[in-house]
This record gives C-alpha cells, sequence and structure tokens, in this order.
C-alpha cells in the first residue's frame, strides 16, 4: 500500500532525525528544552510569589516604620528573585542540554547554526534586555524605592502609582484609577517617592471666635469622605494659636495619597467659604480665606537646616 509505506518512511525519516548525532537535532531539542523550562519556571515562581504576599500582608498590617520599610525591601528582593530564577534555570538546563546532544563530529555546522541564532537573537532583544538588567539593578543598589511604594516616573507626565512588582528587567504600577502600567527600567529616568504613601496638608483657618470657629470646622471635617484612596486618615484639628483679641489661628491637617489633594484643597477649603457666604464681612466666622500648603513633618526638618537666614541684630 503505497499510504502506508509513506508513512512508514516518514516515521523512519524522523526516527533517524533523533537517532543520529546532527546539528540540527541538537538546536531543535535545545528550543524545546528551554520552552519546557521556562514553563517549569513558572510553577517556582508562584511558589515565590506566595511568600512575597504573606511578606506584603505583614507589611500592610505593620505599624513600625523600620520594621515596614524592611519588610518592603525583603518583598522587593523576592520579586527579583522570580526572574533571576527564571533566566538561570533556562541557561543552565540550555547549557547541559547542548553539551549532552551536541554531536562531535558535526561541531562546526552546530556552532555555526548556534552562533546565527544568537546574532539574530543578541541583535534584537539582547542589548534591550542589558539596558534593562543594568538600570533595575542599579536601582535596587541603591535602593531607589521598594515594592508596596507610591512613585511617579520621569520623564513621563502622568505615569505614578503603587509598586506591585520590580524585577531586574521591568517595574509595574498600580495606578490610582486601578490601570496597571508596565515601564522598561530603562525608561526610567527619575522617581519621585512619596514616603509612607501619602501626602501631609494643612489648612490655616483664620476665624473670630474659636469656640465657634471649630465647631464649623469639625462639622465640615465631618462630610470629607474617608479610605485607602481619598483620606488615609480624617481631617484633625492639630493646634489652635491666638494672635489678637478677636483673631485665632487654627490648624486643620489630614493626609492624602497624591492625586486626592483636592479633598482638602478644593472641596474642604471651599466648604469653610460657603460658611461665610451670605453674612457681611463685619459679622463674618473666617476672617480671612484659609491657606492650604504642604506640612510634612521630614520636609520640615530638613529645610530647617537647608534655609538659613541671619537673625537682625538690635
Amino acid at each position: 500500500m503505497p499510504e502506508q509505506t509513506n508513512i512508514n518512511d516518514a516515521l523512519s525519516e524522523i526516527q533517524k532525525f533523533f537517532a543520529q548525532p546532527n546539528a540540527f537535532r541538537s538546536i531543535l531539542l535545545l528550543i524545546i528544552s528551554i520552552v519546557a523550562v521556562y514553563w517549569f519556571s513558572k510553577f517556582i515562581a508562584r511558589g515565590i510569589i506566595k511568600v512575597a504576599q504573606i511578606v506584603a500582608a505583614h507589611s500592610d498590617n505593620e505599624s513600625d516604620d523600620e520594621r515596614l520599610i524592611r519588610l518592603r525591601q525583603i518583598e522587593t528582593y523576592l520579586s527579583v528573585t522570580i526572574a533571576m530564577v527564571r533566566a538561570a534555570l533556562v541557561t543552565v538546563v540550555a547549557y547541559m542540554v547542548w553539551r549532552a546532544f551536541s554531536p562531535d563530529s558535526s561541531s562546526s555546522i552546530a556552532a555555526i547554526g548556534a552562533g546565527t541564532i544568537f546574532v539574530v537573537f543578541a541583535g534584537q532583544t539582547l542589548g534591550i534586555l542589558l539596558r534593562d538588567v543594568t538600570a533595575g539593578a542599579t536601582m535596587i543598589i541603591e535602593k531607589w524605592f521598594n515594592v508596596g511604594d507610591y512613585i511617579k516616573i520621569e520623564p513621563f507626565m502622568d505615569v505614578s502609582g503603587v509598586v506591585e512588582r520590580f524585577t531586574l528587567r521591568s517595574t509595574r504600577l498600580r495606578s490610582l484609577s486601578g490601570e496597571v502600567i508596565w515601564v522598561h527600567n530603562q525608561q526610567i529616568m527619575a522617581v519621585h517617592v512619596t514616603p509612607r504613601g501619602v501626602r501631609t496638608i494643612a489648612v490655616d483657618v483664620f476665624v473670630r471666635d474659636r469656640v465657634e470657629g471649630e465647631k464649623a470646622i469639625e462639622k465640615i471635617i465631618g462630610t470629607v469622605p474617608t479610605g485607602a484612596t481619598l483620606l488615609a486618615r480624617p481631617l484633625r484639628i492639630k493646634y489652635a494659636e491666638r494672635w489678637d483679641d478677636e483673631l485665632w489661628r487654627i490648624t486643620v491637617v489630614g493626609e492624602t495619597p497624591p492625586g486626592r489633594e483636592w479633598l482638602i484643597e478644593t472641596y474642604f477649603v471651599n466648604a469653610l467659604k460657603d460658611v461665610d457666604a451670605d453674612k457681611k464681612r463685619a459679622d463674618r466666622l473666617f476672617i480671612q480665606e484659609p491657606i492650604a500648603r504642604y506640612a510634612d513633618p521630614d520636609a520640615d526638618r530638613r529645610f530647617k537646616r537647608a534655609v538659613r537666614i541671619k537673625k537682625d541684630r538690635e
């Protein structure tokens, strides 16, 4: 039967192809082994991710800032380990398969074939990969940021969010709107890191009567929504300072994630203005417009060292 003969011939050729040493068999087996070990490495990566998630859960519930930073660094190193394990497994298995199946009799042909594949691969991808790895390694060594930090990336206008994953090759962010953003490490020119993931904003309110002013402020504070993507903590009256017989300065402080500053700078300030919207100037509770400003305690301490003004001599 001709059809059966053709099938037998084809099977015989396939068996001869894999049984006899040749360069093309080595290259094919090399490719197959790389694909297989890559998929195997994904299961190992899942185990590392589970450990990273446990560390992340502990860091989210940690109140001590120093311990929180250490846990986030561990989470970052675990994230980097995923890519390193994959690369190491693929490299070792590829080398072992090539050494096992590369025929000595046709080593020159095999070398030419492997060299051709390497040149094509290196020319298209290896250069980009090495630049990413170099940039990623530099940021890890210098501790630019950790997994869980809120960052803004330069030179992009609107690329910002919480770092969900950080490897030698790329960085993954989750924006305030819920979008997932992937960035090649070589594209990161500079990084803005928000301490503790929030921005502290203070509002100075000037009132005629302290008691009435605090009552009005507390009532407005109750209308401002709170949450992880809104106000990190409810607004609170930090202190009140008397400037004159009928002039008090009341400072209100709140913390918001980057991008939600308008809750304090616009919503809260406008609500204060509306209290006296229909009153004459002499009857107004709030004498001047509220002043919204950043009030990060660490920045205040650093600027005290940087800003030096000579005291006037008497």
